[in-house]
């Protein structure tokens, strides 16, 4: 009886965290509304808000018959299985980046709205290395590749991480920050609008169906942006790897809006069975297994490692970049094609 009570107790405290909602109970219990003047106090309110509109967004599809079991099964999964194995690693790696690399700081930072305009410059900046990185080094990729498996957007996908590309993330967003000087409480301020709005862009078409939101698509990355994101249409690959703001994207020359006549199209590129838990978390190393195993020599298993996905000791690529040309050039000879007839 004991086991059983601790076992609902178990499910119990981990729908509260799911939710987000342990610091307005403990609020209501105690009835002392006072923290809610605080930085941590509202950052505590906001907190359910992402995991509140994933339930409204499977509502809203069941209302409308629309809601599928397998849109949501492998970031259930994956949720679950990153929630036992993984969920103090990516603190633990912020707090010892912090404490190492403040002592090299360029320069000196408080907690302002001056300098949190520059704070969240250079955070843009560091979370462009990571996500850019994290398509172009084939073993980066396998950490984030889960994060693409989905075959459809909605509010779950945001949970779908393998467990060490957080620590991964954390550490070279967190290194970037303190080395040009972000100051620690301010860097986490901006982690969580960050971690906020980067949930957000993932809602799906049940909940914004146009995803542009207005002029807002002109100042900020959208959902529709980061719906590109997750397309694997060849002329949406790998683009638009800020959070929030686009300047980063814009100065690299990676920002993409999303075309009327070209609806993204999501997933990944290798053939796979994406309602699979083990595929969706695994599959890309195994696929680096089998690549570096037959791979002849050294320095071809190295490559397979820190190259692109889809780079080939034979030279027949089919990186990101090679498709996109290949796809664009083909374009333009149907579409002389078509002029000269």
């Amino acid at each position: 009886m004991q086991s059983i009570l601790h076992f609902f107790s178990t499910i119990w405290n981990e729908i509260i965290n799911f939710l987000g909602i342990n610091a307005w109970l403990a609020m209501y219990k105690s009835g002392n509304y006072s923290s809610l003047h605080t930085l941590q106090g509202i950052e505590n309110a906001i907190g359910p808000l992402i995991p509140f509109l994933l339930i409204i967004e499977i509502i809203r599809s069941a209302f409308y018959k629309r809601f599928h079991v397998l849109h949501y099964k492998v970031q259930f999964f994956t949720y679950v299985f990153n929630s036992f194995i993984g969920r103090f690693i990516s603190i633990a790696m912020v707090i010892f980046c912090v404490g190492l690399f403040e002592k090299f700081a360029i320069i000196k930072t408080t907690f302002t709205w001056y300098w949190l305009i520059y704070g969240y410059i250079i955070w843009e900046l560091s979370h462009f290395v990571y996500h850019y990185l994290a398509h172009k080094v084939r073993l980066l990729w396998c950490l984030h590749s889960t994060h693409h498996v989905p075959e459809t957007m909605n509010l779950s996908v945001t949970y779908a991480h393998f467990f060490l590309e957080g620590p991964y993330a954390d550490i070279i967003r967190t290194s970037i920050c303190i080395l040009l000087g972000v100051n620690p409480t301010l860097l986490f301020f901006i982690m969580f609008i960050d971690g906020t709005w980067g949930a957000f862009i993932h809602v799906g078409e049940n909940i914004i169906k146009d995803g542009k939101l207005g002029f807002l698509n002109k100042i900020i990355l959208t959902p529709s942006h980061h719906r590109v994101h997750h397309a694997k249409n060849p002329m949406y690959m790998d683009t638009n790897f800020c959070n929030l703001l686009n300047i980063w994207d814009k100065f690299f020359g990676t920002l993409t809006e999303e075309k009327n006549d070209e609806k993204p199209v999501y997933g990944i590129t290798r053939e796979m069975n994406p309602n699979s838990f083990l595929d969706a978390y695994f599959g890309e190393f195994a696929g680096l297994w089998k690549d570096v195993k037959k791979a002849p020599g050294i320095k071809n298993k190295l490559l397979y490692v820190i190259m692109p996905p889809g780079w080939s000791h034979t030279g027949d690529h089919k990186t990101a970049k090679v498709v996109k040309e290949e796809f664009k050039k083909n374009n333009s000879s149907m579409t002389t094609a078509v002029i000269s007839h």
